[in-house]
């Protein structure tokens, strides 16, 4: 046993000494960012400049934005109150203006009358469709249970056979998106090198290469009235890279119909409005935009967001546009008034891909915290959190069939009575109707493509990629095929397969 000696006991009472201070330090510090969260702090960057000024602190940093600048102001202020041994509340007085200049600063926002007109077209364009769907929803609650059933064993059954068809180089840059057609007969792929490629499905073979912007694509959507002609000069296509430009494409040239400028930062994502007439972009300026496709103006430039907007994705009525953004945050709004319908508050990390179901009411986000999480409009809650992947949930997205019957119909199934012949055909167009939106696909950072059934969240199918990360992913209208873009330059499409 070693000697106990004095030296020995000066030591650890130091080392005892050090410890009990490292640990007075955690704890001030938890407790100032605790009081840090009660300070009301200004969100008009004017405001903040200026308050950073009283109490003499540089206005804004080299490289500062305006949500830094903000962090820094509530950071400052918390350690000066705890230097004075405040709590970090304000008086009654204090609190009461504070409320009042907010209430003034987030009245309204003045909006051009091109805007009031698109919001008006909107409402137009939604209702009816809002009507259609509700009524098929109301049909599909009717159906016998037995009947459900056995569309759910179809459907899964079919989705569990997708296996690898082939894989592809699709350019010198990792490939950051893949979108199927409307008609499922090409594939479009946008990479880092700022290329955007048109391949034809299912040979993959190279068609068309759209050379517009000067740094990665990160966003390509298809025109949701796409004709696919390489002889008319419309809009079939639109695309978003980090060159801070918006593009719109038709198939008949290699050089964009309008390049679409305001955006102060990396675009990342565009979605097409349901009517076509309307595009939506995110960026890194901390806001998305709303396009008109005829005119090429900015119809709106939303804020909200405390940080990049990664995401976007509208709603198939038309009425609602969802937004996903690296503070972690997604936001529901309603096109026709311009007001937040709901806050998607949940994940830890940035959303990084959203998606409306076709059902209308339920969303999917897929975030850096490695899970994909549903979140209902009705009730403005998420019912279900999945643990989807090992690494970064990169994309998300849910089945939605086409307008057109595309999957013919097995001829070699059984049928119980012979003589039903007559109506298989009104059986198989409501299998058609079903089948939308019952199942989604998500790619992770983790090397793995995944499908989930969308009435359970349940795991349906794990597809492995060729290598390294996965950046995207899409489900062929026609429900024959899956694509996916990954870090490794290739895409990789998914089909069924019997033998799988």
């Amino acid at each position: 046993m070693a000697e106990l000696t004095l030296d020995t006991l000066v030591d650890d009472g130091g080392f005892s000494e050090r410890a009990r201070f490292e640990n007075q330090a955690i704890l001030d510090e938890l407790e100032r960012k605790k009081k840090a969260r009660n300070l009301a702090v200004p969100t008009d960057d004017g405001r903040v400049k200026a308050r950073l000024r009283e109490i003499g602190e540089p206005i804004t940093l080299f490289g500062e934005r305006p949500a830094d600048r903000r962090d820094r102001l509530i950071y400052v202020l918390s350690q000066i109150k705890s230097a004075r041994g405040d709590d970090g509340r304000m008086s009654e007085d204090e609190a009461s203006s504070e409320e009042s200049e907010e209430e003034v600063e987030e009245f309204f926002t003045p909006g051009s009358l091109e805007l009031l007109e698109a919001r008006r077209r909107i409402a137009e364009f939604s209702l009816p469709r809002a009507q259609k769907r509700i009524a098929q929803q109301r049909i599909d609650s009717k159906l016998p249970l037995r009947q459900i059933i056995d569309i759910r064993k179809r459907v899964f059954g079919e989705v569990k056979r997708f296996a690898n068809a082939g894989s592809q180089l699709g350019d010198e840059r990792p490939i950051s998106m893949v979108r199927f057609s409307p008609n499922s007969k090409l594939l479009a792929t946008g990479s880092w090198s700022g290329g955007v490629k048109i391949w034809n499905i299912p040979s993959c073979s190279h068609l068309r290469t759209l050379r517009g912007h000067g740094d990665r694509v990160g966003g390509v959507a298809w025109h949701p009235k796409a004709t696919v002609s390489l002889d008319e000069n419309l809009v079939n296509l639109v695309s978003a890279a980090a060159d801070e430009n918006v593009c719109l494409w038709s198939l008949n040239s290699d050089a964009p119909l309008a390049t679409l400028k305001g955006h102060e930062g990396r675009v990342c994502r565009v979605a097409f409005h349901p009517s076509g007439d309307y595009v939506a972009s995110a960026g890194f300026d901390t806001s998305w935009r709303l396009w008109d496709v005829k005119t090429q103006k900015e119809l709106l430039l939303q804020e909200g967001h405390s940080k990049e907007v990664f995401s976007v994705d509208f709603q198939n009525d038309g009425a609602l546009l969802a937004s996903g953004g690296l503070d972690a945050i997604g936001r529901v709004w309603d096109l026709r008034t311009g007001k937040t319908a709901m806050v998607l508050d949940g994940h830890v990390q940035g959303v990084f891909s959203i998606s409306f179901s076709p059902n209308g009411y339920q969303i999917a986000t897929g975030s850096g915290d490695d899970t994909i999480r549903i979140w209902d409009i009705r009730s403005l809650t998420a019912p279900a959190a999945i643990p989807a992947h090992r690494s970064n949930v990169a994309d998300v997205r849910f089945f939605h069939a086409s307008e057109l019957p595309a999957v013919p119909v097995n001829n070699d199934i059984e049928m119980e009575d012979q003589t039903a012949t007559p109506e298989i055909q009104p059986e198989t167009e409501q299998e058609r109707k079903y089948r939308n939106g019952l199942y989604l696909a998500s790619a992770g950072y983790d090397g793995f493509v995944k499908i989930w059934s969308a009435d359970d969240w349940q795991p349906l199918r794990t597809l492995p990629a060729d290598a390294g990360k996965v950046m995207s992913v899409d489900i062929s209208p026609d429900g024959s095929y899956m694509a996916s873009g990954t870090y490794n330059r290739n895409f990789q499409l998914y089909a069924q397969d019997g033998d799988a």
